[in-house]
């Protein structure tokens, strides 16, 4: 991996849609153990996957991961932080604050 250089890969993947009362979901899982991660992206191939209400659909897929460069990494990690300390400054009472 290079400092400014971003690299792909192709990997095998199941789509997993769950369209059902007690759960709505959708996962995708890399049939060849790849792992993701932060500054990377993730592109899945093919039409959108559809699931009837009340049901689970799986799908094998191709997808892109296209890693995130040294330097993307990096700014990822520092700026990853901040925003989770933005969501948690979030109050979710009922109160009213006037």
């Amino acid at each position: 991996m290079g400092l400014l250089t971003r690299e792909t890969e192709k990997v095998p993947c199941t789509v997993e849609v769950s369209h059902r009362f007690e759960e709505l979901s959708a996962h995708v899982r890399f049939d060849n153990g790849a792992v993701v991660h932060p500054g990377d992206s993730v592109l899945v191939h093919g039409e959108p996957v559809m699931a009837p209400f009340g049901e689970i659909v799986r799908e094998a897929r191709e997808a892109t991961i296209t890693r995130a460069s040294a330097v993307e990494r990096l700014w990822t990690r520092m700026t990853g932080d901040l925003e989770f300390i933005e969501l948690c400054e979030f109050s979710f009472s009922e109160e009213v604050t006037l």
